[in-house]
This record gives structure tokens, C-alpha cells and sequence, in this order.
């Protein structure tokens, strides 16, 4: 898909009635304003500044100014008092979420200063310039009433470092949203006969994130594979042997085999321009797409690894959360319960097929595995732990009304003795408690898979669900 960047809108709010009546009003706020720019410009490169908008007209303009641009979130600075009918256009015809800025300049006035003052005009004008909040009702009124999306952060312009900190989750959220919406999902292979849990409708996906979704043919890979040169997949056994552990007891001629596939499934991506993939195949009766399918995990791990997560037994909304978490800076690893630990509280969690290296404790292994626990074929595998620290859970759960739903929770991923039987395996403690925890979050029906990425992003994961309208819930509030 064509490559496209998010475009931020951005406009300040004032009433051109107090110009002529106080003297340098508007060109404090404009001053204002270009903060707020020089700021956001700093999370984002890409902003649209419509300036301060005092008219109806104006307003007008810089809706059309914003549907032209293209932009996909406004941000809308209140710099002072000013008129519903002056905002209520520039947003409406944009038809995007709306982020209501109420920063005052300081942390208070001075009382002191501003009551020696000796001109009443005077006095007005400084208390207009920091009257930021006055008109918030109002137009958070007025965006009700017309069915526009809108949140706010409140604070101030400078020295409030948790302000801007709510600014930047939103600036991130509206990217992972603009990545989502322009992302191409590969659907390669059927579903895992029998997990009904992990069925989704596709519609209902598009609906939700937007994007395009791609259903492939395993017979595609396959011949891919048999045209790919001897010395690409030299080059790709080295690159196994740089990028993972590879174990003494790995055949040669398994990772050569892995070669093959990974070569070709990278051109496989290049062809379909995909970003992220779901896949599963039995591999019964077909010789040449089992021996591609058993020999996919090193391949699918370093696709994941550079921002193409791959998830396995062919679970669509899971590829969509780990897209999510990986396009948050997170990683986003295919992961399930596997069993609990009573005497640590914690949960073991972790999932056969490929992992994420760029999220791992060390270098990742890789084992050769007799037998593919549940699926056909034998071949190579990956062993690794997520990162001892904060991690963030999240699945894309799929309602009883056929909505989506955000389900998250943050924990820590602790030391401690793992399985090593050639998955990813990780122990990961909850404030809840293990028992706990894995009560609260089966309640809301997730599917028995999930993805995890690195470092506490609940926060972030909340905001990017109110621009895309899904619900968000965390099991750890």
C-alpha cells in the first residue's frame, strides 16, 4: 500500500472583538500558539496550523484547510474566551477526533501584580489572556450535542510535564491509528480447525482498524521457494547464525531449508506489501507446502523482529493487536497462557512458532524440534523470554454484539525458571495476583491468544480505542 504520514491539525481559538479593545491580546495568544506548534511539531513533523481562528469565517476556512490536508486528529488550543459558532465549523467538516487543549500560560495569576494594576482595561486583557478554561463548557456542550468526538487535556502551557506527556500518548495513538488504517494484513493458509475462538469477521475488522486484508494461498509460497538461488540461502543461514543462538544440535540442512522459506516470504511481503501476517496450514497431502509450512518460524521470527508480526494458527485479531503493540514502539509477541506458578503467583505465558528477538531476555535459540506439539511436520524452532520489566498484555476481542474490544492489562515480566522445550516462555507477575488475573481478564471472553510488548502502555492502548470508537478494557483497574 502507498506509503502515506499522518497529518496533524492544529488551531488556536480567540474572538476578534477584544483586538481593538485590548492592546497586544492577540499576539500574546498568537505567541501561545506557536508554542503549542513548536511543541507538537517536536512529537510530529507533520502539522497542519490553521492559526487562531476568531470568526465564523475563518472557522470555515480551516475546516476546509483540514479536509484538504487530509488531517486525521485536531488538536484545538483554547487560548481564550471565544464563541462555539467560531470553533463548530473548522471541526465539523473535518469529521475527525477532536483533542480540546485547555492550557493556562502559568500555574496562576499574580494575584498580587494583577490587582496593582491602575486600568481596569488593562486588567481585563491580562485576565483574558489566561481565561483559557472560560469556554471549554461551551464547547464541549456544543461538540455533544452535534455528535463530535472530543477529549481534553488540562493544564499548563509550560512546566507540566504530565500534560505534555497526554499530549504525546495522543500524538502516538493517532500514528499506531494511521498505521492500522493503511496497514495489509497477509491471511495465508485457513484457520486451526476446531479454535473457535479465534474465528472473527473480516468485515467487522476492516470496520474497526480500516486497512486491507489479503488471503493467500500456501501453493504461492511454495513456488516462491523452489526459484529461490543457492547463494540466498547461504546468505540467510548466515543471517540466521548472526541473528539468533543457533544450538549445536541444529542440521544443517534444516536451516538451509529454513533459508529457502524465509527468503521467500520475504519476497512474498514485498510483492503484497504487507505489514503484518496470520497464518496456519495443516500441510496433509501436499509434500511441498508441508516442507514449506514446518520450515516458516525462523523466517516469520524475523519478520516479526522488523515491524511485520506474524502470528500463528492463522489468528487475525491477534496479528491486529500485535501490529498495535509493535507499531507503539512495543514489540508485540504472539503469546497464551501456558500454566500457573501458586508458589511464585505468577502466570507462564509464551506460544510455539515464531517470537519477537527485538523484545527477548539475550539472544534468542533456536532448537531443532522432533515434532510440532498439535501441527504436521518437524524442523526448527524458536526459544526466547520477553524482557525482564514492564510488559503490556492486549487481544482484539471479538463480542457477543459482534463488536471489537481492547483488552488490556500491564505486568512485569520476572526471572525464574522457564520450560525450555523450544517456544517462547516467559513469568510474568500481576498486581492482582495471578489467580486473579487470569479470573478478571477470561471474564470478558478474549480469545486463548494474546500479544505482549514491552514497557507499561495501557495508557496509550485507552487513547487509541476512543479514536478509533472500540471500547478499551484493563483488567488491572
Amino acid at each position: 500500500m502507498q506509503s502515506t504520514v499522518l497529518k496533524i491539525g492544529l488551531l488556536g481559538i480567540g474572538l476578534d472583538a477584544y483586538w481593538d479593545q485590548f492592546e497586544g491580546l492577540q499576539q500574546r495568544l498568537e505567541g501561545y500558539l506557536g508554542i503549542v506548534e513548536e511543541k507538537i511539531t517536536a512529537m510530529h513533523t507533520k502539522v497542519i496550523n490553521a492559526g487562531l481562528v476568531d470568526t465564523a469565517d475563518k472557522a470555515f476556512a480551516a475546516g476546509s484547510l483540514f479536509r484538504r490536508e487530509e488531517t486525521e486528529l485536531i488538536f484545538l488550543y483554547v487560548t481564550t474566551y471565544a464563541l462555539s459558532s467560531t470553533v463548530l465549523p473548522a471541526v465539523q467538516r473535518a469529521k475527525v477526533p477532536v483533542i480540546i487543549l485547555n492550557l493556562s500560560p502559568g500555574a496562576h495569576i499574580d494575584y498580587d501584580s494583577f490587582n496593582a494594576m491602575n486600568d481596569r482595561t488593562q486588567m481585563t486583557g491580562e485576565w483574558l489572556a489566561w481565561c483559557s478554561a472560560c469556554p471549554v463548557p461551551e464547547i464541549a456542550n456544543v461538540f455533544k450535542r452535534t455528535g463530535i468526538p472530543f477529549h481534553q487535556v488540562t493544564g499548563m502551557l509550560h512546566e507540566d510535564e504530565a500534560c505534555w506527556l497526554e499530549i504525546q500518548e495522543w500524538v502516538d495513538a493517532a500514528k499506531v491509528a494511521h498505521t492500522m488504517a493503511h496497514n495489509r494484513l497477509g491471511c495465508l493458509g485457513h484457520y486451526y480447525s476446531g479454535m473457535l475462538d479465534i474465528y472473527t469477521d473480516l468485515t467487522r475488522q476492516y470496520a474497526s482498524f480500516g486497512g486491507h486484508m489479503e488471503l493467500l494461498e500456501v501453493d504461492e509460497l511454495s513456488a516462491l521457494r523452489k526459484h529461490v538461488p543457492d547463494k540466498a540461502v547461504a546468505n540467510r543461514v548466515a543471517l540466521f547464525r548472526e541473528a539468533f543462538e543457533v544450538q549445536p544440535d541444529c542440521l544443517e540442512s534444516e536451516l538451509e531449508r529454513a533459508a529457502r522459506t524465509s527468503v521467500a516470504l520475504d519476497q512474498l511481503v514485498a510483492y503484497y506489501q504487507l505489514g503484518s501476517i496470520a497464518y496456519y496450514y495443516k500441510g496433509t497431502g501436499n509434500t511441498e507446502n508441508e516442507d514449506t509450512m514446518s520450515s516458516i518460524i525462523l523466517g516469520n521470527s524475523l519478520l516479526t523482529a522488523r515491524g511485520i508480526p506474524v502470528a500463528g494458527e492463522y489468528e487475525i485479531k491477534n496479528a491486529q493487536a500485535m501490529k498495535i503493540m509493535d507499531s507503539f514502539g512495543a514489540g508485540g509477541s504472539f503469546t497464551e497462557y501456558y500454566a500457573m506458578d501458586f508458589k511464585d503467583d505468577v502466570v507462564l505465558m509464551g506460544h510455539d512458532g515464531p517470537g519477537h528477538l527485538a523484545i527477548a531476555e539475550g539472544k534468542t535459540k533456536v532448537r531443532p524440534l522432533v515434532v510440532y506439539h498439535g501441527k504436521v511436520g518437524k524442523g526448527l524452532s524458536v526459544e526466547m523470554s520477553v524482557k525482564q520489566g514492564p510488559v503490556t498484555l492486549l487481544s482484539v476481542v471479538e463480542t457477543t454484539e459482534g463488536k471489537l474490544m481492547l483488552l488490556v492489562a500491564e505486568a512485569e515480566s520476572v526471572a525464574g525458571p522457564i520450560l525450555q522445550i523450544g517456544n517462547t516462555n516467559s513469568r510474568y507477575r500481576f498486581p492482582s495476583g495471578a489467580r486473579n488475573f487470569v479470573n478478571n481478564w477470561n471474564a470478558h471472553g478474549p480469545a486463548h491468544h494474546c500479544a505482549v510488548g514491552i514497557g507499561h502502555i495501557a495508557s496509550k492502548i485507552e487513547k487509541l480505542g476512543k479514536l478509533l470508537n472500540i471500547e478499551v478494557t484493563n483488567v488491572a483497574t
